[in-house]
């Protein structure tokens, strides 16, 4: 094992070159080789993240996901191929000895991504999503607000919202509406975020009841279905909390979340993709109504907070951090099972909710 993760990524989506500049940014992995089916495709892909973010040495250019896999110099491989082909390539990774950072939504079912972490909990490799948030140093911030019985009280309620509207080529082209390489649509794609940051609020419990729709429907030219491209859902807990989400491609940029207590609640506005700037905000609100004769008064009592972390390109940015927390386990040869639950979690719960939503009944996710 070398003393830094060595990254191969398979294949060049342009996601992955965020994920190149977290790793470059981490301070203990290299990305060592790209693959594509067209090794110019990677080549290309190579030269120009090497123009913006260089390597000190450039990564290989491989044609074809099999060479990534049998080459001894890789430890790691970063999957951000469509959903639908993810299962066949986690596991064959993760039986070649390589750790596995995979994207998300992770696969297609509950049962594909069990079988893709069984696989690298056999093999001795670490799964783990690419949800960049999770490594934020807002959310430990967070948790001790919701944790706070003065300001916050008991957990009740918890809303939510990230969406996009696409351009008309994006319902043309984008992978995302294409029903055998995304099938979940909106669901898979920003429903993921949402159903993540909720299971966060709550410790990873499972709902036990959920009952969700499919608000739109769409699907490009070509595609033997359709997906959904505007989802709603509602979440309950058997201890009374209760939490709902919304995701769309067709309502412009917004990513709110709000967690409601019984004496205050906090709100992010930004939980996914943080806004430009050297701080991540959050704010915590205890607002207080009074009466007096006829006066009927409602005071605002907004309290701004504030960690100091970059919202992107930096190193001390969250997907620096992932890529740094990951690189640790590699390097430490000691998978850390948590990872590999928290997508398990999600997955169940985003299956609940498509099985719910095309059935038109509520469902129990599956317990994993």
């Amino acid at each position: 094992m070398s003393d830094v993760c060595r990254w191969g990524f398979l294949s060049t989506a342009g996601i992955g070159r965020k994920n190149w500049k977290g790793i470059r940014h981490s301070g203990n992995g290299v990305v060592a080789a790209v693959a594509s089916r067209d090794s110019q495709k990677a080549r290309t892909f190579i030269d120009e993240c090497q123009g913006e973010v260089p390597f000190p040495v450039a990564p290989k250019a491989l044609g074809g996901y099999e060479a990534l896999l049998a080459d001894p110099d890789i430890d790691a491989v970063y999957v951000p191929l469509p959903t639908g082909m993810r299962r066949e390539w986690v596991i064959r990774a993760a039986e070649a000895g390589k750790h596995v950072l995979c994207e998300k939504p992770c696969a297609p079912s509950l049962a594909d991504l069990t079988a893709m972490t069984d696989a690298c909990r056999a093999n001795n490799v670490q799964f783990m999503d690419g949800v960049m948030f999770m490594h934020s140093k807002r959310l430990p911030a967070l948790r001790a607000v919701l944790d706070d019985q003065d300001r916050m009280g008991q957990l009740r309620r918890i809303g939510i919202q990230f969406s996009f509207c696409g351009p008309d080529s994006f319902f043309e082209h984008d992978i995302r509406t294409h029903s055998e390489l995304e099938p979940q649509g909106c669901l898979g794609d920003l429903g993921w975020y949402c159903i993540r940051q909720t299971l966060w609020a709550v410790k990873g419990e499972l709902p036990s009841e959920v009952s969700a729709r499919i608000l739109t429907e769409a699907g490009q030219p070509g595609s033997p279905g359709k997906v959904p491209v505007e989802f709603s859902a509602e979440m309950r807990w058997s201890n009374g909390v209760s939490a709902s989400f919304y995701c769309s491609f067709i309502t412009e940029n917004q990513q709110f979340v709000r967690f409601c207590g019984s004496k205050g609640y906090a709100q992010v506005d930004d939980f996914v993709l943080p806004f430009l700037g050297s701080e991540l905000k959050y704010d915590v609100a205890n607002h207080a109504f009074t009466v007096l004769g006829c006066d009927f008064n409602m005071e605002q009592h907004v309290e701004q907070r504030a960690v100091h972390e970059y919202a992107n390109g930096w190193p001390t940015a969250q997907e620096a951090n992932m890529a740094r927390t990951f690189g640790q386990l590699v390097l430490s040869g000691k998978p850390d099972g948590a990872w590999p639950k928290w997508s398990l979690v999600t997955q169940s719960v985003l299956d609940a909710c498509l099985e719910s939503a095309r059935s038109g009944r509520s469902v129990s996710p599956q317990a994993v």
